[in-house]
């Protein structure tokens, strides 16, 4: 039996959760929309129909999915080409790449991504949460700074009353009765878009069903499944490390191509999880179950359909009060202290920075998380490549020459092998002891092979000994076929 049934405390917090999130999903939905060029009723109808779906099949339990900036930012050229018969048959074909792909495992690269890279994740998104909420802050009347900073005081000294009512919903409450109350012009969330005024309804899209339709929105379609699964896996990682629990990351990347799937059908622009409002409903209201997303999908388009003239009233300056909330609780300020950055290496602070900034820069996670990871990996290569030492140990008598390597034997390492050896003054008989080393690539075979050529060439033979298991099967294949020409 699910804790919400079973737990009243449970079942306030996870319905609580789910209509605080709902309330700030509606102003992002919006503005997503204006992003990919469409009706804000399309922004909305595809975090209602996400939300809802993985709430059922998703493999991370609290995590918010609706539309997102990044997706939007993908199908807009497409949106704008094409049409949106063509945006919606994206969507339905990018969820489909995402059923494939998380049925391939694709979710088991997610171990492959470093923590200075995860850190730096976690710090961008929150600096990108920052800097969304800036435009809002622009040329406004005067009453929205007191009446966020109003918001924000709620936010950080109303949970010590009490925590049996989300901060955020309280700040939402007041500052709405306060500017209707006192009848304050200031921007609200209406002021976003007009609200539906009913349900969404399944459809199939508007397009010819050639193989040029095809041709024309697989590459958008790739695109959008690769960007929805990076952002969602890293999203479901970070939860998991905040609730000190753990998701399936396979199951979450089928589930995001299922609700995508629903959400083009139901005449959706698509999407993926939502840090900023999973942030909210985890971090801020405590919610730890799917009672929580559900809810927030279903709220949204009750508030959107049923109350969508109080809504509408919302003053922007709670929404953005709750979100400048969420990006400094979100930062790992740790990461940045004095003393952390001491201890920290110059490479891992590197990766770290080269990820918050990509991120900034091209207000992608995705791309920043591929650069970063990459970034990692070549720091890591150079480390490990000077790891490989060489000493020589000659025989009294000068007729033996016992080279004994260390180390790991890869492309990065394998290259300074080849200079360590003294070709011209060592005896007739090498050997070459592998016994502390491990081979790894091709490359440290050819460069084996190349030093074994070296010493033919003037009369000397080499014996390799000391291989373990692995390296010797691979040495075993791979020696005397990769000379060039073969």
């Amino acid at each position: 039996m699910p804790d919400w049934i079973s737990d009243p405390k449970v079942w306030r917090t996870e319905v609580l959760g789910g209509l605080v999130v709902a309330l700030a999903l509606i102003p992002e939905a919006i503005s997503f929309s204006i992003i990919a060029g469409v009706d804000p009723a399309i922004g909305l109808f595809a975090s209602f129909t996400m939300a809802v779906t993985i709430a059922i099949v998703g493999g991370r339990r609290a995590m918010i999915s609706a539309a997102t900036g990044a997706v939007a930012l993908v199908i807009a050229p497409l949106n704008r080409e094409h049409g949106f018969g063509h945006l919606v048959a994206a969507v339905i074909l990018a969820g489909v790449f995402q059923i494939i792909l998380g049925a391939l495992g694709v979710a088991k690269l997610m171990r492959f991504i470093p923590r200075s890279v995860m850190v730096g994740f976690v710090n961008s998104l929150a600096v990108l949460i920052f800097m969304a909420q800036i435009p809002e802050l622009r040329g406004v009347p005067w009453p929205v700074y007191p009446l966020m900073a109003g918001g924000l005081a709620l936010l950080v000294f109303f949970p010590r009353l009490t925590t049996l009512i989300p901060a955020p919903l309280v700040s939402i409450v007041v500052l709405t009765v306060i500017t209707v109350a006192a009848g304050i012009a200031v921007p609200t969330v209406g002021g976003k878009g007009e609200l539906p005024s009913s349900l969404p309804v399944p459809g199939l899209p508007d397009v010819p069903f050639t193989l040029d339709t095809l041709t024309t929105i697989a590459p958008y379609a790739f695109a959008m499944a690769l960007v929805g699964l990076m952002e969602s896996l890293m999203t479901a990682k970070l939860v998991d490390e905040i609730t000190d629990t753990h998701s399936d990351k396979t199951r979450e990347s089928i589930g995001q191509g299922i609700a995508n799937v629903v959400t083009g059908f139901f005449g959706g622009m698509g999407g993926c999880a939502m840090i900023g409002q999973t942030m909210i409903n985890v971090k801020v209201s405590g919610a730890r179950t799917r009672l929580s997303t559900f809810l927030a999908g279903a709220f949204l388009m009750v508030l959107c359909v049923v109350f969508g003239p109080v809504v509408s009233d919302i003053p922007m300056a709670a929404l953005v009060a709750i979100m400048v909330m969420v990006s400094f609780a979100t930062f790992d300020w740790h990461s940045i202290a004095p003393r952390t950055l001491k201890r920290m290496p110059a490479g891992e602070i590197t990766v770290m920075v080269i990820t918050v900034v990509c991120v900034v820069a091209t207000h992608n996670l995705a791309i920043g998380v591929v650069v970063g990871s990459v970034t990692a990996m070549v720091v890591f290569a150079r480390r490990v490549a000077h790891l490989a030492e060489v000493t020589a140990v000659k025989d009294p008598d000068g007729s033996s020459v016992v080279y004994r390597v260390t180390g790991e034997l890869f492309f990065a390492s394998s290259d300074d092998l080849v200079g360590r050896f003294d070709y011209a003054t060592d005896p007739k008989k090498v050997v070459i002891d592998l016994s502390a080393a491990h081979i790894w690539d091709a490359s440290s075979v050819a460069a084996l092979d190349g030093i074994a050529a070296k010493y033919a060439q003037r009369g000397k033979t080499v014996e390799i000994t000391g291989l373990n298991d692995p390296s010797a099967d691979l040495h075993g294949r791979l020696t005397g076929g990769l000379a060039v020409g073969h």
